[in-house]
């Protein structure tokens, strides 16, 4: 018996799980609308300001894909405070704490998104990592880095790839 105004808390995951799916499925009604209003102007390269907006997009889309997907984001860019690196999305999926990488690309014409994910960019969040291990008070029983790939291509449309444990520590 609940009292008035008293949501049980299994309804609230099931409320959280579904208000994920629509927010992840009206960011990808977004970006096809996007896609579909620029596929026939050919833009000149991007500045620093473009990227950042793109990554940005691409960040906000893959926070929601995971909340869709279960996992329990618990931070966003995150910020070492030796400076030692970013992590874009830390989140938890069940026991494992995972820290995630998003790549957003345009085109492939650099690769595709999980490519750029090099050994340097590797090295760079398993030390910002560390850092935000030692910050917990709670270790986690296990953790591991994934990847999530996003590509907005105007005629191929939106694809987001999740690419659980890409590399180890």
């Amino acid at each position: 018996m609940t009292r008035l105004g008293v949501v049980p808390k299994y309804a609230g995951v099931v409320i959280m799980s579904l208000l994920a799916r629509l927010m992840y499925r009206a960011l990808v009604w977004k970006e096809r609308q996007r896609a579909s209003r620029v596929a026939s102007f050919q833009s000149p390269p991007r500045g620093k300001s473009e990227n950042l907006d793109l990554g940005a997009r691409g960040e906000t889309l893959a926070y929601w894909y995971l909340r869709q997907a279960g996992y329990t984001v618990v931070a966003r860019n995150w910020r070492a405070r030796s400076g030692g690196g970013e992590l874009d999305l830390v989140g938890w999926e069940g026991p494992t704490l995972a820290f995630v990488e998003v790549k957003t690309r345009t085109s492939q014409a650099a690769g595709t998104p999980e490519e750029a994910v090099t050994p340097n960019k590797q090295k760079r969040v398993i030390k910002g990592a560390k850092e935000y291990l030692r910050q917990l008070r709670r270790k986690p029983l296990s953790c591991r880095f994934d990847v999530v790939s996003v590509s907005l291509h105007p005629a191929k449309g939106l694809q987001v790839k999740l690419i659980k444990d890409a590399f180890k520590a």
